[in-house]
């Protein structure tokens, strides 16, 4: 199976590249980084329970079953240190561990073992915004703002801005539950990016969207990149992570492969996809 690995884009589309900044002082410090998933029920041969007798299932009537509890690692003795100043692209195959690394990172997944130090409260970029469909999109803006930290006159000085940028129009003063999944996710993003966080960690699939909002997005992302202090990207597109970054980590199955200098990581990664690649298709072939 061909990773998704996007190595020929429209340079048209691609952020600008980023320049090297100063390096300043430690931002993010990962020692010895592990977290292990918990799976309930789970038993070789991919099923989830054995089969049962009648008098089994009744005798077990009313009370839960997991079964055995089968441990996942997926971060396996990460460590690594951030600068201020600093675009690290974090790169990995579907399941390598790069999502749980970035959650962990921005404190929304405790380690299983092992520390992480930031300077500041880190912030994960994401178009997950908990919305409420039954408020305006006026009251959704000004809820996210608050939960993102921003006081009172600072939410409601954003609340053009980010109407605008949404593309919400009259829609603005309507409820949630009668916008479209495009100007729904529009919105999150939007509300997601009112602020510019010291330590900013970002997902490329936050530019959602037609062609035109995308680039409105990767713009944005662009000039919050260029605000913050430390910047961790995320994406399966080379070609962004070499213009977004100067730093890249390459994650494999939880472990960390190699940390440089982003082209020569990039070198070296998309070389390892090409030779997977290329492998699987010849025994397909033989």
């Amino acid at each position: 199976m061909t990773e998704n690995i996007d190595v020929e884009v429209d340079e048209s589309n691609l952020p600008r590249r980023v320049e090297r900044r100063p390096i300043g002082a430690p931002s993010v410090i990962v020692d010895d980084l592990h977290i292990t998933y918990r799976v309930f029920g789970a038993r070789r041969g991919g099923t989830t329970q054995d089969r049962k007798s009648l008098w089994d299932r009744a005798v077990s009537l009313g009370r839960p079953d997991t079964g055995p509890i089968t441990h996942v690692p997926a971060v396996r003795g990460v460590s690594f240190v951030a600068h201020h100043g600093e675009s690290i692209g974090i790169l990995g195959t579907n399941g390598s561990g790069k999502s749980t690394l970035l959650r962990a990172v921005a404190g929304l997944l405790p380690p299983t073992s092992g520390r992480v130090f930031t300077s500041a409260e880190p912030e994960l970029l994401g178009v997950n915004a908990a919305l409420l469909p039954r408020l305006t999109g006026e009251r959704n803006i000004i809820i996210g703002g608050l939960a993102l930290g921003l006081n009172a006159k600072e939410v409601r000085r954003s609340v053009p801005d980010v109407a605008d940028f949404a593309e919400l129009g009259d829609f603005l003063y309507l409820p949630m539950s009668s916008y479209s999944s495009g100007m729904a996710s529009r919105l999150r993003f939007a509300i997601s990016t009112i602020r510019s966080p010291e330590i900013l960690m970002i997902d490329e699939a936050l530019a959602t969207g037609d062609a035109s909002f995308r680039k409105k997005s990767m713009a944005r992302i662009e000039q919050i990149r260029d605000k913050a202090g430390t910047v961790f990207f995320v994406s399966h597109s080379l070609a962004s992570v070499r213009a977004m970054c100067t730093r890249a980590l390459w994650i494999d199955k939880g472990v960390l492969v190699a940390d440089g200098d982003v082209d020569e990581v990039a070198d070296a990664y998309h070389a390892y996809v090409e030779g997977r690649t290329d492998a699987s298709s010849g025994a397909k072939l033989s």
